[in-house]
């Protein structure tokens, strides 16, 4: 699909709506452009984690799927589901499973933990926990649209697969932090 950006502003936001996927128009403030606005930060995020964390080569492969597929999660909470939709241009449960099955491969080099991790060691980590909870706060508002607008008008799998993202993303902080150790939490121990 090829997509032509010619004009970048419209001003036609500036009565405080915005156009949708379906090309209705919304407040600002409505909880389906909170979902996907949340999702596009949470990319942006990922954004940082590449330009500033300097992630290993397996690392940044993982985040370059998961920044397409982020898009792809906003870009479905961002379509209200139409009557009698099929849903197959919508994210889907192998969305999901594909992160499930990364978290397992991944978590597999990983010694078993012992504590709870701290968000911090090397720069990527930090900054991938730092787009973790990025993540949970798009995961969050994903589900405040579904639950306002029900199953029938958001898809729940986009919030499973915010999930799901965000353990990967624990994980591949903890893989950031396998040279130097993760930074863990000791309960009362500044007491």
């Amino acid at each position: 699909m090829s997509i032509v950006l010619s004009k970048i502003y419209t001003r036609a936001g500036d009565d405080g709506t915005t156009a949708l996927g379906d090309m209705s128009r919304t407040s600002k403030t409505d909880a389906r452009l909170d979902a996907y606005a949340a999702v596009d930060e949470a990319n942006a995020a990922l954004g940082l984690v590449l330009a500033l964390g300097a992630p290993d080569e397996e690392i940044t492969a993982v985040i370059r799927w998961m920044q397409n597929d982020l898009f792809d999660v906003g870009s479905d909470l961002c379509r209200p589901i139409a009557e009698g939709e099929d849903g197959k241009s919508r994210v889907s449960e192998s969305y999901v499973k594909r992160l499930e099955a990364a978290i397992d491969r991944l978590n597999e080099e990983l010694p078993a933990l012992r504590s709870f991790i701290l968000p911090g060691g090397t720069p990527a980590a930090a900054l991938l926990h730092a787009a973790r909870v990025t993540v949970r706060d798009a995961e969050r508002r994903a589900w405040v649209l579904i639950e306002s607008v029900g199953a029938a008008g958001a898809n729940k799998t986009t919030a499973q697969y915010l999930n799901r993202c965000a353990d990967l993303l624990f994980v591949l902080a903890r893989l950031a932090n396998k040279e130097t150790g993760d930074v863990t939490w000791e309960p009362g121990g500044n007491q």
